[in-house]
Formats: C-alpha cells, structure tokens, sequence
C-alpha cells in the first residue's frame, strides 16, 4: 500500500498512472520536454483537446508537481508552461514509451503484411 497526497495505492504503477495516466497528460509532458509553452501553443501542438481539458490536465500536472507555471503580471496576462525537475525525470521513460511504440507499430504492420502474403497464397494457418 502507498499513500501519497491523501490517497491509498495498491503498488507503484497504480500510483504512477494516476500522476500521468489518461489520454492527454504524457503528451502534455512530451512537447513540454525542455521548452516553455504557453497555453494557446499547446493548443495548436494538441488540436484535438478541448480547452476545458487542457486547463484541467495542466493544473493536475501543476498539483503534482510535474509541470510550473509562471504568470506574468502584465495585461494582458501572460502565462508560461514548463517542467519541473521532476517532470523532465520522466522525459527518458517517455522517449522509451515513444520508442517502443514505433517498434510494435512496424513489427505490427510487417506481420499483417506477412497474413495477407499466406492469405494470397493460399496457405492457411493452424
């Protein structure tokens, strides 16, 4: 068990998937990478998050301390995104995950490939 911020994990990965689980948040941390953003470029980076989701993904990641934000006191107001020191720990499992990814997605498609070949010829597999 593993308490962290009032709340109870059955073991690491639950915690961990918590902190940048979801569709959004991996992606938010990936093209922050070492830049600074600010909220309408990641609107363009991420087109198809709605602003409502990029708001709340962005305060989750803020909350835990994965992602800063820096508002200039200026009108209007000027809000900039980057990682903490935390956050860009998790930039080599991130580019591993990318990675791997590309990986399956080519053995993937190389044995699709490989089916449609035996389909054509007239083999079947047992």
């Amino acid at each position: 068990m593993i308490k962290f911020r009032n709340n109870e994990y059955q073991c690491s990965m639950e915690l961990t998937l918590a902190l940048i689980g979801g569709k959004w948040k991996a992606l938010i941390l990936w093209h922050l990478g070492d830049k600074i953003l600010r909220y309408n470029e990641m609107r363009k980076i991420l087109p198809n998050i709605t602003p409502k989701m990029l708001t709340q993904q962005l305060r989750e990641l803020e909350d835990s301390g994965l992602v800063k934000r820096f508002i200039y006191t200026q009108i209007p107001p000027k809000v900039e995104y980057s990682l903490t020191q935390a956050g860009k720990s998790l930039l080599p499992i991130l580019d591993s995950l990318c990675k791997w990814g590309l990986n399956y997605a080519n053995e993937f498609e190389q044995s699709e490939q490989t089916k449609d070949l035996d389909l054509q010829g007239g083999s079947v597999r047992t």
